[in-house]
């Protein structure tokens, strides 16, 4: 049986509410909560849509996952896209630190974000969040990614006050 970094087996493990995930630009909104046994990493996660305030649009994702340094080695606590038209606004960046305040209630006082080599915009905004770079890493060949991926990933760990 596998302890997630909050201290609680997978089997006890429970979702938190996501209310009032949101900042002057941008709300979260809670598409979906997959178990470890559903999730793709193994691990409990989160999944949010990145929800622009003024119009509604949903512009990207964000992902909060719930588990171990280990577990979590080549995808991160935390993971984001942006829709190509709406890059450059820091959005993913505002996103993942809406998500900080449930890693937190989690118990977690440390998360780790992962990136491509290749992905400058994605180690800037990693390192806007105060992050800081820690090793580049081969993923596995029998780690789940899409067909021709690059197979190494940056490492990056943020330390998380306790308070929000």
């Amino acid at each position: 049986m596998s302890q997630p970094a909050s201290g609680r087996t997978q089997e006890s493990f429970a979702f938190l509410p996501t209310v009032n995930l949101k900042d002057e630009l941008l709300e979260l909104v809670l598409l979906e909560c997959q178990s470890a046994e559903e999730s793709v990493w193994g691990v409990p996660a989160y999944i949010f849509g990145i929800q622009l305030r003024t119009t509604g649009q949903i512009i990207g994702r964000v992902s909060l996952r719930i588990g171990s340094e280990e577990q979590l080695r080549y995808s991160g606590h935390i993971g984001y896209q942006i829709d190509s038209a709406h890059r450059g606004h820091h959005y993913a960046e505002r996103a993942a630190r809406l998500v900080l305040s449930i890693a937190r209630r989690h118990g977690l006082r440390e998360v780790w974000i992962t990136c491509n080599p290749d992905n400058p915009a994605s180690q800037r905004t990693i390192e806007r969040l105060g992050a800081t770079y820690i090793e580049t890493v081969d993923v596995p060949e029998d780690y789940p990614m899409a067909p021709g991926a690059m197979r190494q990933k940056r490492r990056y760990s943020l330390k998380l006050d306790p308070s929000p």
